[in-house]
């Protein structure tokens, strides 16, 4: 087993018109609609015929790039101040992360999708459908992003998730005049404030009302789930994660994943670790702080209790393995083979949490319920 294909298994479950001068950031005020309420990643801002995205470090809100988003019928436009110009609405793109798919999908601009790395990893029926058809390049792997097939290609924009942008060759795709966004949902703890990464594709499509429409009933669903929860009767321990080499992997505190343990009403063991990304224990911390644990969310890629003893015997000693109340994402694929949590948790933490609740409360919701990410381990 590859530590990297381990650790993203852990770290994933932890682990989105007319012409004018603008005026300068210190000047420009916000409206309420335009804002990111979870998101820490970007900053929309509308004004006039332009929309201005700030891309944004989500530790301290600095911008790390400004761009404007001009509609293609604009005449002039005063360039000084923005880091990149794109024109919209765009027509294709090529995405890097399969997190880009549902956007794309939920916005009905699945046909704008021209290229990807590696579609082996997608999961979508519908996208799957135009891979299918060769109406989506294969664009190599994302450690080696084929640069040359991308230009060719010649689509409207990138959208990546690299930090820099010479990382990969992505400086030669700006030399060819192709628009790059970093899409930077894999930063955000705040289950909403992935799903948020919507509007950024919004504004890129000019589907602005829609993304919003789109996210405001996914933050309702949210919300009722998690006021659901608060109802429960019990409040179950849980833990996450699983050894690699006799070091035990597993969110911390401030997580992504704790966070949605928190809203499901669980009682996560490691809640009070500081940090957004991954602890790293020794078995004897960790089965000595496990034993009060009931429930076992994220094993790591296990995907039966068989595979967990015959990696290590010393997951037979935890409570929920004897309980038989562990639960995975790791059955849950495309028909490929791609995980769908990859692809579609980041856009649906509704369902996410949805999951959780039926399994930490199953007396909360509907008999018959069936979870869209988290299944039992096979014996």
């Amino acid at each position: 087993m590859r530590l990297s294909y381990f650790l993203s298994v852990i770290w994933c479950f932890i682990a989105l018109s007319s012409c004018g001068e603008v005026p300068s950031s210190e000047t420009l005020q916000l409206n309420a609609d335009d804002q990111a309420h979870y998101a820490k990643g970007f900053y929309l801002m509308d004004r006039d015929s332009i929309q201005i995205l700030e891309l944004r470090d989500p530790q301290n809100g600095s911008t790390l790039h400004r761009i404007a988003l001009v509609s293609k019928n604009t005449k002039e436009f005063h360039t000084e101040g923005f880091d990149q110009i794109i024109e919209v609405p765009i027509e294709t793109i090529v995405a890097t992360s399969t997190t880009h798919i549902p956007a794309l999908e939920m916005l009905g601009k699945t046909d704008a999708l021209v290229g990807f790395p590696n579609l082996d990893y997608i999961s979508s029926l519908a996208t799957r459908g135009r891979i299918n058809d060769g109406l989506v390049q294969e664009l190599g792997q994302n450690e080696s992003l084929n640069i040359e097939l991308l230009i060719q290609r010649r689509p409207d924009l990138l959208m990546t998730f690299a930090i820099d942008q010479t990382q990969n060759g992505l400086d030669k795709v700006s030399d060819a005049g192709i628009p790059i966004i970093y899409n930077g949902d894999w930063t955000e703890q705040h289950p909403l404030g992935k799903a948020e990464w919507i509007k950024v594709f919004g504004a890129l499509f000019n589907q602005k009302h829609k993304a919003d429409s789109i996210f405001r009933q996914i933050e309702s669903e949210y919300v009722k789930l998690k006021d659901l929860a608060v109802g429960a009767k019990t409040q179950p321990k849980v833990i996450s994660g699983a050894l690699y080499k006799d070091v035990w992997y597993a969110p911390k505190g401030n997580s992504w994943a704790a966070k949605f343990i928190e809203d499901a009403n669980g009682d996560y063991i490691w809640k009070s670790t500081q940090g957004t990304g991954s602890l790293q224990w020794n078995i004897e911390q960790i089965l000595s702080l496990a034993q009060t644990a009931q429930f076992w969310i994220g094993p790591g890629q296990f995907t039966s209790y068989n595979q967990m003893t015959q990696s290590s015997p010393v997951y037979a000693e935890f409570p929920p393995f004897k309980r038989k109340e562990i639960y995975t994402f790791s059955k849950t694929k495309g028909p490929t083979g791609g995980l769908l949590y990859y692809e579609l948790a980041a856009m649906r933490p509704d369902w996410v949490l949805s999951d959780l609740i039926s399994i930490l409360h199953p007396e909360l919701m509907e008999q018959g319920h069936q979870t869209n990410f988290f299944k039992p381990l096979d014996p």
